[in-house]
């Protein structure tokens, strides 16, 4: 009977490409607090006011063009990856989404339901750098269910890998692997967040954006900078696979509304690179582990459309890590160092 557990979390997906379920997971989604940070009057005449009567249709046929037939691409990869880490782990194992099914209640319910003796739990948020929307969203959601309906268990969380060795490591030879050596240039493209964001998250108050390099210079702050996170994964990457500092470079992706948001842009960055005449062009998404709308549809096909329209040559998206052998086996040996120690041995 064991005492200890762990819990592995994705974004989430509709459960269909029913305009109806996608309506019904963009609500969830989009009405989190730490996703679009208004005011709840504000958050929800933006939301279901105006998004989710214009939105859903259009997301639903996204979805469409990149659905399999085992379903969507994010569960079935995150699914075939925990199966992979629960056959590596000394504990027992399970699999939630923030939003969407398997909810996070699901999650923890099950792990408790087939394991009484159960004390702790070990979060692992997949996602490699911290962020308001995604690893914040994530703990916050986890103690809320916790704390309604599991009082007695304790958690624990695996925080940010983005410059673990062993994460970079693996994450470079998964893009060495599609690679081509005569490649002109390996763009870096991250999920954006509004730069509001960023300062919400600034534990100092008074860094970020505060220069143009705020980044670069040494601060409390980067332990919750996203943007930050993003640079350092990038550059520890890039010295693996050898890249010269004109070889690569970093962009931001999926931006919503008016807001400033995180820059440059990926859209406008691919289409200047078709512009010049680009022969080749490789693209990784880091932000993600598991492949998905913003990978499969945003830029396997939005984005070589605009580099191919703008007069670019060859567009070659790298997968992400998603059900590698290596990558599950990580996931395993974190777990077990918690199982058999704490946290601290993680890390």
């Amino acid at each position: 009977m064991s005492k200890k557990a762990a819990l592995l979390i994705n974004l989430g997906s509709p459960d269909s490409t029913d305009p109806k379920d996608v309506r019904r997971y963009l609500d969830e989604f989009l009405m989190d607090e730490r996703v679009i940070d208004l005011n709840p009057l504000a958050r929800k005449l933006l939301v279901q006011g105006i998004i989710l009567n214009t939105r859903p249709k259009k997301s639903a046929a996204a979805y469409q063009s990149i659905w399999w037939d085992e379903g969507s691409p994010l569960i079935v990869l995150s699914q075939r990856l925990h199966e992979k880490v629960s056959a590596k782990s000394e504990i027992p194992t399970a699999l939630a989404m923030r939003y969407g099914n398997p909810s996070i209640h699901a999650g923890i319910e099950k792990l408790v339901a087939e394991n009484p003796a159960l004390e702790e739990v070990f979060v692992i948020p997949l996602y490699p750098q911290f962020a308001m929307s995604t690893v914040e969203t994530v703990m916050e959601k986890v103690n809320e269910v916790v704390t309604a309906h599991f009082p007695s268990l304790k958690i624990a969380q695996l925080p940010p890998f983005y410059n673990h060795p062993d994460y970079i490591a693996i994450l470079a030879e998964s893009m060495r692997e599609h690679i081509a050596a005569d490649v002109d240039h390996v763009l870096f493209s991250y999920h954006g967040v509004p730069e509001r964001h960023i300062k919400k998250s600034d534990i100092t108050g008074k860094h970020c954006f505060k220069t143009g390099n705020c980044c670069r210079v040494k601060s409390p702050a980067h332990a919750f900078c996203y943007r930050h996170q993003c640079f350092i994964t990038t550059d520890l990457v890039a010295q693996k696979l050898g890249l010269a500092p004109d070889q690569y470079s970093v962009t931001f992706q999926s931006r919503l509304g008016i807001d400033p948001w995180l820059t440059p842009f990926t859209d406008k960055t691919i289409k200047s690179f078709g512009e010049i005449g680009m022969k080749k062009l490789a693209i990784a998404c880091p932000a993600f582990v598991s492949d998905c709308l913003e990978t499969l549809e945003e830029i396997a096909e939005e984005g070589k459309e605009i580099f191919h329209e703008a007069g670019g040559g060859d567009f070659h998206m790298i997968p992400c890590l998603n059900d590698r052998d290596d990558w599950a086996q990580l996931l395993g040996n974190w777990i077990n160092a918690f199982a058999n120690k704490s946290v601290s041995a993680v890390v």
